[in-house]
């Protein structure tokens, strides 16, 4: 995990970005199958963000991810997020992350969780 928020802040950092500062983000991200509950991640993420020219930003986060599986004992993993937004136009965005989970308090172990996200986004 701190190679994957190391590298963002580089990589933000090498195309001239500056720090626009720290922040916090607080998520819930819960999930039901049908009528049925089955569990929820709560990230209490501090994270950067900061500007790659006038079109570009970038941020990276990371911090305690509190897991509830519906039915189980909660438990506490680290979870992070790296991502950015290219302005292609004045209309078209395009956005992207990759964030990461630890499991059982293991980083890069076995079962240790990776999610990505890609999208464009049309301002009308």
């Amino acid at each position: 995990m701190k190679s994957i928020i190391a590298s963002g802040l580089l990589l933000g950092m090498a195309h001239g970005a500056a720090i626009a500062g720290p922040y916090v983000n607080v998520e819930n991200n819960a999930g039901w199958a049908g009528d049925d509950y089955t569990g929820a991640v709560t990230d209490l993420h501090v994270g950067y963000e900061g500007a790659i020219g006038e079109d570009a930003s970038w941020y990276v986060q990371g911090g305690p991810a509190i897991v509830s599986v519906d039915g189980e004992d909660n438990s506490t993993e680290i979870s992070g997020k790296i991502g950015g937004n290219f302005n292609v136009t004045d209309k078209i965005g395009i956005y992207g992350e990759l964030s990461a989970i630890s499991d059982d308090g293991e980083i890069f172990g076995d079962d240790f969780g990776v999610g990505t996200k890609l999208g464009a986004k049309y301002t009308f």
